[in-house]
């Protein structure tokens, strides 16, 4: 591919030029086909695939039922992106920018759709009361390190992510301003984190919640394979921090809901119950299927 580029005036859609996501990228909006949304029995209703902005909710879900929050009993129902599920028609009522996680609410008289993983984890943090500080300071800083995470993880996923793992070809230009960045972002937390115990404070909140998936994962080398490319271990705050959220039974839990790669028995790809995380994870649905088949 040749790095001579020169834009045209006009851009036109290319479609054999996407990478590995070329099957689902592109340029407008809308359903491509009418499909409707499961529904289950529980009051929250969840349309996710277990990539870091999915965890975020199920971490967050697994938390409140802990805290002994009824309300807070969910199904979470896969959505392959790489299928295109996102683009059905139910999936897009629920969230019109074709994006996971989506969340219906049925706990009241009528559903309620809430989309954008930042805002799932308010709605929730509000409605149940819990992992967000009423007000002061503490609420300050864990809202602006939510809102750090909601603006700065696409230059980690969409950025360095793609072009360091998914692009057609490797473009030093591109991995060099998407890998300084990123290593700036973690810096960011390591700083404050040498500060801190949790993002916010001296409590685990809503704000960790949502950048552990991300920058946790990447500290822990399960992002990209990038782990010695960008001396995580550096980062000494910051593997502290994830090591403590990582070992909580909450995170272990939410963290392979909706999960389809890696270890079979850490993937529960559909949760309705929570013996699901006893009985239904993928090596044990695997080896029934096996069983039965012998």
């Amino acid at each position: 591919m040749s790095t001579d580029y020169a834009p045209p005036k006009v851009w036109t859609w290319n479609k054999a030029n996407g990478g590995r996501f070329a099957n689902i990228n592109r340029p407008i909006a809308g359903p491509t086909h009418d499909k409707e949304l499961p529904v289950g029995k529980h009051p929250m209703q969840l349309y996710s695939l277990g990539t870091p902005n999915g965890q975020k909710v199920t971490i967050m879900l697994e938390e409140l039922l802990a805290l002994g929050h009824k309300g807070a009993e969910y199904d979470a129902w896969i959505i392959r992106i790489g299928e295109g599920d996102q683009f059905g028609s139910g999936f897009i009522a629920a969230n019109p920018n074709s994006k996971i996680p989506a969340l219906v609410d049925r706990s009241g008289s009528k559903p309620i759709r809430v989309f954008e993983s930042g805002a799932i984890l308010v709605w929730l943090a509000e409605k149940f009361g819990a992992f967000l500080p009423k007000e002061g300071e503490a609420r300050a800083e864990c809202l602006s390190w939510l809102f750090w995470q909601m603006g700065s993880a696409p230059y980690l996923g969409g950025g360095f992510g793609h072009f360091y793992a998914y692009a057609p070809s490797k473009i030093e230009y591109a991995i060099d301003r998407f890998a300084m960045e990123t290593k700036r972002q973690l810096d960011v937390l390591d700083r404050r984190l040498a500060e801190t115990k949790y993002l916010s404070g001296d409590d685990y909140t809503i704000a960790d919640i949502a950048v552990w998936p991300w920058y946790g994962g990447l500290a822990k080398g399960l992002l990209y394979g990038s782990a010695e490319f960008l001396a995580v271990h550096e980062y000494k705050n910051v593997n502290r921090w994830a090591d403590a959220i990582g070992a909580r039974p909450t995170v272990k839990r939410g963290r392979i809901v909706n999960r389809m790669q890696g270890d079979p028995s850490q993937q529960l790809r559909e949760r309705h119950d929570a013996s699901d995380f006893e009985l239904r994870t993928q090596d044990k649905l695997e080896a029934a299927a096996n069983k039965a088949a012998s």
